[in-house]
């Protein structure tokens, strides 16, 4: 007998999907038809394993009731069952997440916005640590980062900083990491040791194709600025800082480097991300009643995350969680054990709001 609580029919179906598509990449050498087939049987694959593998448990533990009769077998069926029980729960839970609707941008990679908030010098210097920080997460999961956009500040640091972080599943891991996050530590530049409070935003963007937004050629100007320096053959005699300005949104999109193609192309990158976000809120918006009872609004506005160098402890604020671990989480090899427990509140939130 199968497990009761999952739409048995709903998995059959994908079942039988998965298998068709097998069907049609041994017979097909289209290398269009090809691509798109792969990428349906990667989205099907965890769900028809892991429904495989619950059959299977269910299978098993169907066949212990026939040594539950025999006096010689009792006691070691009853311990099987215990075990299978466990097993076969925890198999239930992974089909229903793996069932739930999935966040159509979740694979894709991310445009990382990270800008000084309150407290000065300190804020940039802060906004420079959250940008290494997320610079040594990427090198752990084996993305690529590339800094598009940057604005010193005075004593080092960054006023603002936009990078693109590239790879399977970006956006859906970094997600959780828009909003404020606040610093407590003594600066530097401190003579009397005092404790200092200073923020940062940051703000992760599902980095949008071509096909994400149609971009009208007249809703878009594009202004190029020679650029400056102290003087030499090559001074003002480039144009390369590219500013792109959205029409109908107000939006604009500066970038400045030696390469006005390679500038231009960046600063298109960031414009798509940012409408496409737009789109994606304007579209969410509806649903944000339901979603203020699961991991925070997703709001930049609202604090999420305190970093508190004296007691070298971490503290997310949307599922009360605190972590003696300030050092491994701000060079990037302990981040996961924040942004997994977040991730985990998100899914209960999503089960809880399927079963209602």
């Amino acid at each position: 007998m199968l497990p009761a609580g999952l739409p048995w029919d709903k998995i059959e179906q994908l079942t039988a999907r998965a298998e068709v598509i097998d069907q049609k990449l041994a017979a097909t050498s289209d290398g269009e038809a090809l691509v798109k087939l792969s990428k349906e049987r990667a989205e099907l694959q965890d769900v028809v394993e892991a429904a495989n593998g619950l059959k299977a448990l269910a299978a098993e533990r169907e066949a212990l009731a026939e040594l539950a009769g025999d006096p010689d077998m009792a006691d070691l069926a009853a311990e099987e069952k215990s075990r299978l029980d466990g097993e076969i729960e925890a198999a239930v839970r992974e089909v229903r997440l793996l069932l739930l609707p999935k966040d159509a941008a979740d694979e894709k990679s991310a445009i990382l916005e990270i800008r000084a908030g309150t407290g000065g010098d300190e804020a940039a210097l802060f906004a420079g640590d959250l940008l290494r920080m997320y610079q040594r997460y990427a090198a752990v999961h084996g993305w690529k980062m590339q800094v598009l956009s940057e604005s010193e500040g005075d004593a080092g640091g960054f006023k603002e900083v936009i990078a693109e972080v590239s790879g399977r599943g970006v956006f859906a891991r970094l997600k959780f990491e828009s909003g404020v996050h606040r610093v407590q530590r003594v600066p530097d530049t401190e003579a009397s040791g005092r404790i200092h409070t200073s923020a940062a935003t940051v703000a992760v963007l599902p980095e949008a194709e071509d096909v994400d937004i149609d971009l009208k050629a007249e809703d878009v100007r594009i202004d190029t600025t020679r650029a400056s320096s102290a003087g030499g053959q090559h001074a003002n005699t480039t144009d390369t800082a590219v500013r792109i300005t959205h029409v109908p949104s107000g939006t604009v999109i500066v970038v400045a480097g030696r390469s006005q193609h390679q500038n231009r192309a960046q600063a298109m990158t960031i414009l798509r991300s940012r409408l496409f976000e737009d789109e994606r809120a304007r579209l969410d918006s509806a649903r944000a009643a339901d979603r203020r009872g699961q991991v925070g609004s997703g709001d930049r506005s609202e604090r999420i995350r305190t970093y508190n160098f004296p007691q070298g402890r971490v503290t997310d604020h949307r599922i009360n969680l605190t972590l003696y671990k300030l050092e491994p989480v701000i060079a990037g090899e302990a981040l996961d054990e924040i942004i997994e427990p977040l991730i985990t509140e998100h899914q209960a939130g999503l089960l809880a709001a399927l079963d209602q």
